[in-house]
């Protein structure tokens, strides 16, 4: 099989499952973010196939929606793969991928470390960032029936990775407690320069939302 022929079908498998996926985390967050890889592995010196492959299944099946089981994604990307003929050595570091990529709280030790997982994982954070962020940011927190916002309720930015995974706080907490924590995160410089201009506009976004929150504007 062909690289071509190999990402077309590990398109049409992520589209399969993730068919009724919630909207934040769904086929077309997986397209977003490899077409960030794409961008940011143009500068990078990496293995392509190894990028698109770990973009493409990265989150086939996100642990947050699976009990926090964290074994369900890489073990459907490890079969998909085998089934598929992709070489050991390819499955394991996509694999690999799969099981570090995740922020988890952002206090997590990380036990693997490559250029690909670099631009991988730039590109998932990317998406977490900006309009974009924004908008899934606020469709997960409609789906989790959270509250937007509770001046009440402060955000923790010290979680652990079990009380990050379990929070019910209120969406606007998200932003502190993740999303503005990302730019000085990432790893290239193709990812840091854009995740500074994603900051910025949620910087812009947060300002604007307090002021209509208090009327003042």
């Amino acid at each position: 099989m062909t690289h071509q022929q190999l990402i077309n079908t590990t398109v049409f498998f992520v589209k399969q499952k993730l068919a009724n996926a919630e909207g934040g985390h769904d086929w077309w967050h997986i397209y977003r973010v490899w077409q960030l890889a794409k961008n940011i592995a143009a500068s990078e010196k990496v293995d392509l196939l190894v990028v698109e492959l770990g973009a493409l299944l990265h989150d086939i099946a996100d642990a947050k929606f699976h009990n926090g089981d964290e074994s369900v994604g890489p073990g459907l990307a490890l079969e998909f793969l085998q089934a598929n003929g992709v070489n050991e050595l390819t499955r394991n570091h996509v694999v690999n991928i799969i099981e570090n990529i995740s922020f988890g709280g952002g206090n997590q030790m990380k036990f693997f470390n490559s250029p690909e997982l670099a631009v991988v994982q730039d590109a998932d954070r990317l998406d977490a960032l900006g309009a974009i962020g924004i908008a899934r940011t606020f469709n997960y927190g409609g789906f989790k029936n959270r509250e937007i916002y509770n001046p009440t309720i402060k955000p923790n930015l010290h979680m652990t990775k079990e009380e990050y995974r379990n929070s019910t706080a209120p969406t606007i907490n998200h932003f502190y407690e993740k999303l503005l924590l990302l730019k000085d995160r990432m790893n290239t410089e193709t990812g840091k320069r854009m995740a500074a201009e994603r900051h910025r506009f949620m910087e812009l976004f947060l300002e604007q939302f307090y002021a209509e929150w208090e009327g003042v504007r």
